[in-house]
């Protein structure tokens, strides 16, 4: 409640400060590098990455090294992958929910979600965060018959080199609001896991924008992720 507060007493402040940002922020691009393939042998699985420009790999090189072509190699060693990546730089919510509805009709047993940190730049109220995940959740469950859906947390804005001692605090806590409402709307849902950002913030394993990850830090995330889907598939 005291960070709602303050965001509005500062309002002046984070204006300022977050148009200085926009100037003179690096703007890295979307990595070169395949969106959609297959890959491995054994049980087959079919997957769906969605979200923002994390979910894009920015930050890395190549997809390769970025969180799609990381976390289909590690599941490429127990499975047949075939997989998809549909995201975005700046996608929001809504923007992905959008995105996934212009899609034509595809089976994915098992959906991948980053997605928040635009949300929270944008201001976007608890409610609203929360009514818009629900809505993509059950896209995914209606339109692609997706049974398993793991939602990754918000990173800790308020540790992101890039940000401000003012715009950490807002958006660090922010943040956390908002993941804390997913957590809580995934304990309720059997077929809907929140898998917690907890990998360390170090800036040796973060992008030059100090705002994305770098390879390591993706590969660490990735590994988190396989980790959790192979451990919930049946024997």
């Amino acid at each position: 409640m005291a960070t709602r507060y303050a965001k509005y007493a500062l309002a002046p402040v984070l204006l300022a400060q977050g148009l200085a940002l926009r100037r003179r922020a690096l703007r890295l691009p979307e990595p070169p590098g395949p969106r959609h393939g297959a890959a491995g042998t054994g049980p087959a699985l079919s997957l769906l990455i969605a979200g923002d420009s994390s979910a894009a790999g920015v930050g890395a090189p190549h997809q390769s090294q970025a969180l799609s072509g990381q976390l289909v190699a590690r599941l490429s060693e127990n499975t047949h992958v075939t997989w998809r990546l549909e995201a975005h730089s700046g996608d929001t919510t809504a923007a992905c929910l959008a995105r996934l509805h212009a899609l034509p009709p595809a089976r994915f047993d098992v959906a991948v979600l980053a997605l928040g940190v635009n949300d929270v730049a944008r201001g976007l109220p608890l409610r609203l965060w929360l009514r818009r995940q629900r809505a993509l959740h059950e896209l995914l469950r209606h339109k692609f018959g997706t049974r398993a859906i793991y939602a990754s947390g918000l990173p800790p804005m308020g540790r992101f080199p890039l940000l401000p001692a003012s715009l950490k605090w807002v958006m660090g806590g922010e943040a956390r609001r908002l993941d804390a409402g997913l957590a809580a709307m995934a304990a309720g849902q059997p077929d809907l896991h929140h898998v917690p950002f907890d990998q360390t913030l170090d800036p040796a394993m973060m992008a030059g924008d100090g705002f994305h990850p770098g390879p390591q830090l993706y590969a660490l995330w990735a590994g988190v992720l396989a980790g959790r889907i192979l451990a919930d598939r049946p024997a």
